[in-house]
């Protein structure tokens, strides 16, 4: 592994846990407000986390190629 592919590694990890830390509190604030849509708020911060983790760990594996 080189330099830059290491730097970008970890670029791509600490830009995933920001958006994932930025997707919580965003639903919780907005869960806090209108208690009533829970359950939508969930299901969407759920599906975006799951895409935003899977675009991260595809950008590992590429960067490794």
């Amino acid at each position: 592994m080189t330099i830059p592919t290491i730097i970008g590694a970890g670029l791509i990890v600490i830009g995933a846990g920001y958006g994932l830390g930025k997707i919580g509190s965003s639903a919780m604030d907005a869960i806090a407000r209108q208690p009533e849509a829970a359950g939508k708020i969930q299901t969407a911060m759920i599906i975006i986390g799951a895409l935003l983790e899977g675009l991260a760990f595809g950008a590992l594996i590429l960067g490794n190629n």
